[in-house]
């Protein structure tokens, strides 16, 4: 019987979506540039959010 794997208690289930319209070249060209640096564009989002309301608490 295969073991759960626990999650790092650091990391918070994503049961949420934000959906984001944009141009398609945009998204493309972000996705192709995020691919390049090893990474994935959704991650990236995540860290924008983050940094985002890091910088802005106080407001």
């Amino acid at each position: 019987m295969p073991t759960k794997k626990k999650k790092h208690p650091k990391y918070k289930s994503k049961d949420s979506q934000l959906i984001v319209r944009i141009n398609k070249q945009e998204r493309d060209d972000f996705v192709q540039l995020c691919e390049a640096l090893d990474t994935s564009a959704a991650r990236e989002v995540r860290r924008f959010i983050r940094d985002y309301m890091k910088e802005n608490e106080d407001a």
